[in-house]
């Protein structure tokens, strides 16, 4: 249980700092919000609520990838962690995933997924 110790007393270091920044906003912020600033403001200009602007589809599209190869990469970071311990099943078993991942980068690549036009 004393390993555990550090995780909580993290867990209670970030519960106290969101508490009393929750606060000092409830205490500290307006208590009455004008109608002006309570409206969205966007690059120097009012925002239009009713923008007819649409996104492209390939705007949603990098972003999946990215999300998608950016947490493939906190997994190889954990991997890397525990290195030492995992042997050469643990090393075959990365290089694999790395593998896999690659294939999967250059099949997006080669569709043309990542050229932004």
């Amino acid at each position: 249980m004393l390993d555990y110790l550090a995780l909580l007393l993290f867990i209670a270091a970030a519960a106290l700092v969101a508490a009393g920044m929750l606060s000092a906003a409830i205490f500290l912020g307006p208590k009455r919000p004008h109608r002006v600033k309570s409206r969205p403001f966007a690059c120097g200009g009012m925002a239009d609520p009713y923008a007819s602007e649409q996104f492209s589809l390939r705007y949603y599209l990098v972003a999946m990838l990215f999300i998608l190869f950016d947490l493939e990469v906190v997994f190889l970071y954990f991997w890397g962690v525990i290195f030492r311990d995992l042997g050469a099943a643990g090393f075959v078993d990365a290089v694999l995933f790395i593998l896999i991942l690659g294939a999967g980068l250059a099949y997006v690549w080669r569709r043309g997924a990542l050229r932004w036009v």
